[in-house]
C-alpha cells in the first residue's frame, strides 16, 4: 500500500528503530486477536532479511478468545537499512486496521 493511497492512515503508522548485527536473529513480538480474525502480515526486502520463523503464543484464559503475540523472527543477510512493515489484517476488511513500521539498521558483523 502507497503512502498516497486515499485509505492510508498516517495515525496508525508506528515506528520502531532497532539496530542489529548481520546473522543475528532479532525478534518483534506483536499482539494479535485471532477471535476478531486479526492477522499481522509482514512485508519487507527478502534480498536483505531472512525471515526465520513465525509463530503465535496464546495467552492462556477461561474463555473461548484466543488473543496472544505473534512472534516474528528474522535476521539481516546483509548489511543496510531496511523497513520492516506489518499490517494488521481483518479477513473481511481491504484496508489495514494498524500498521507497524520497524526501521532495521544491520550492521556488519565486528571481528573478535
Amino acid at each position: 500500500m502507497s503512502p498516497s493511497n486515499a485509505d492510508h492512515n498516517p495515525t496508525l503508522d508506528i515506528t520502531d528503530c532497532r539496530k542489529v548485527a548481520v546473522d543475528e536473529p532479532f525478534v518483534i513480538h506483536l499482539w494479535e486477536d485471532r477471535t476478531r480474525g486479526e492477522q499481522w502480515v509482514p512485508a519487507y526486502d527478502t534480498k536483505g532479511l531472512a525471515l526465520l520463523s513465525d509463530e503465535f503464543l496464546r495467552i492462556a484464559s477461561n474463555n473461548a478468545v484466543e488473543n496472544g503475540q505473534r512472534i516474528f523472527e528474522l535476521k539481516a543477510v546483509q548489511p543496510g537499512l531496511y523497513q520492516v512493515v506489518f499490517e494488521k489484517r481483518m479477513g473481511w476488511k481491504f484496508t489495514a486496521e494498524e500498521r507497524r513500521v520497524f526501521r532495521i539498521d544491520a550492521q556488519p558483523v565486528t571481528g573478535n
